[in-house]
């Protein structure tokens, strides 16, 4: 039977376009990895990613549906916390009632509100202020130009040279130049104690310009002048310069060339050495107590001209009583210092810290008795100083078993006072110096 020639189209047309589409899917295989790498690195180079798909589609959600726009809303004032002010209770609750933010106006039900309705919603919350008190809080909070005025200066510049300190340091020089022998000469005496405070008041500013950025770290300095802006870093350094000048001059050629050696070495060794150690060794610690024995012996070499053993042993004593004072005082500062990024005993070594606080108390004690020895002072000196050295070198010790705030207060404290008290000792039992040729001429 014969094929019907619709039949035999239908086969050649069926075979002739099963094999082109055999041809084209092996051909599409074979070329298929090459195109999804060109297309690869189109999508690279033009960054064509479905995030500008999503960012379209979201747009047009957007344009369709008005409320769906992001609102901005007016930040509430911050209410004042109670752990920070001192107030009472009925203060609080009525400046938070005063500082109640307006309601809104009600929009109308309807799902999509219209632009004038959001414009009016925008206007009206911009309108609408907070009380007085809240305007007055938002002022104090933002940054103003301070301006330095003529009358604040004084008490600026007083802090920037730590004038208690230096008023310590002024009275420390003046014992060692009344214990020294010889008569007293008044106007050498003034010269001496001016330059000495002119000194330290240029170590002190100095010292305040080079720590900025760490005092503005701790409580306890973070009120300093430079540290709040008070005063610009060339003004301190030109007060600290026109303090030096004059007052190693006074020292140089008022007083003696020794005196005034002795102010220049301390003020290096204060600012240069003490300073940047703070930093880097507990050994500032060390360096700190050098720079505070220094003006004693000055006022001793003021009066006397020369270093003799009754200079070294009243830096022995100055020494000796920063230990147990700054160590008890930066026990209770341990937080701030190390927030502040120093290196102290009481922050890496508080077993040494204690110590060395007390083994400092007792050679007090050794320090007194050394004073007769010496021919400073009579033996009356040691005895009657016995009480007060006693008592330090107990807080000394308390401090040591204890190791806490309580007994380290208590022996800040207690050299506060003790140092006063035994200079002044020394001076009421100072040796006279006709009573000693007296004696040697009936011996």
């Amino acid at each position: 039977m014969a094929a019907s020639p619709h039949a035999f189209s239908s086969c050649l047309l069926t075979g002739w376009v099963g094999g082109c589409v055999w041809y084209l899917e092996r051909k599409a295989v074979q070329e298929s990895p090459h195109k999804f790498m060109r297309l690869f690195r189109n999508v690279n180079k033009q960054w064509i990613t479905f995030q500008h798909f999503n960012f379209l589609r979201r747009m047009y959600v957007t344009q369709l549906n008005r409320s769906l726009n992001q609102q901005v809303k007016p930040k509430p004032e911050p209410v004042a916390s109670p752990f920070l002010e001192k107030i009472s209770s009925g203060q609080a609750k009525a400046e938070i009632y005063e500082m109640r933010s307006l309601s809104t106006p009600s929009l109308p039900l309807s799902r999509n509100p219209s632009e004038k309705q959001l414009i009016e919603l925008e206007s009206a919350s911009i309108v609408e202020s907070p009380t007085d008190v809240g305007k007055e809080r938002k002022e104090e909070k933002q940054w103003k130009e301070m301006k330095l005025h003529v009358d604040d200066l004084p008490g600026i510049l007083a802090r920037l040279s730590k004038i208690k300190l230096t008023a310590l340091v002024v009275s420390t020089t003046s014992a060692g130049f009344a214990l020294a022998p010889g008569p007293f000469d008044w106007p050498c005496f003034l010269l001496t104690s001016l330059g000495t405070g002119l000194s330290s008041c240029a170590a002190n500013s100095i010292n305040q310009f080079f720590e900025v950025p760490f005092d503005s770290n701790m409580n306890r300095t973070k009120n300093r002048p430079l540290v709040r802006g008070q005063i610009s870093p060339l003004l301190a350094v030109s007060f600290a310069t026109c303090c030096a000048v004059p007052g190693v001059a006074l020292l140089t050629w008022g007083v003696n060339p020794l005196t005034g050696a002795l102010a220049v070495f301390n003020i290096f060794l204060y600012t240069c050495c003490y300073t940047p150690l703070k930093r880097i060794s507990i050994a500032n610690t060390w360096v700190g107590a050098v720079v505070g024995a220094i003006p004693p012996v000055m006022g001793w070499t003021a009066a006397t001209g020369n270093l003799d053993a009754g200079a070294f042993l009243l830096g022995g004593i100055l020494y000796s009583w920063q230990f147990p004072h700054f160590n008890a005082l930066s026990w209770g500062l341990r937080e701030d210092y190390s927030r502040g990024g120093y290196c102290m005993m009481s922050v890496t070594h508080p077993g040494l810290c204690r110590r060395v606080a007390l083994r400092h108390c007792l050679a007090l004690t050794g320090l007194s008795v050394a004073a007769p020895v010496l021919d400073i002072t009579t033996w009356t000196f040691p005895l009657i100083s016995l009480p007060i050295n006693l008592y330090i070198a107990y807080l000394g010790f308390r401090f040591y078993v204890d190791a806490d705030r309580k007994s380290s207060r208590k022996l800040f404290f207690c050299s506060l006072w003790h140092l006063p008290l035994l200079l002044l000792l020394m001076l009421t039992c100072k040796r006279r110096r006709q009573e000693g040729d007296k004696g040697d001429a009936q011996s």
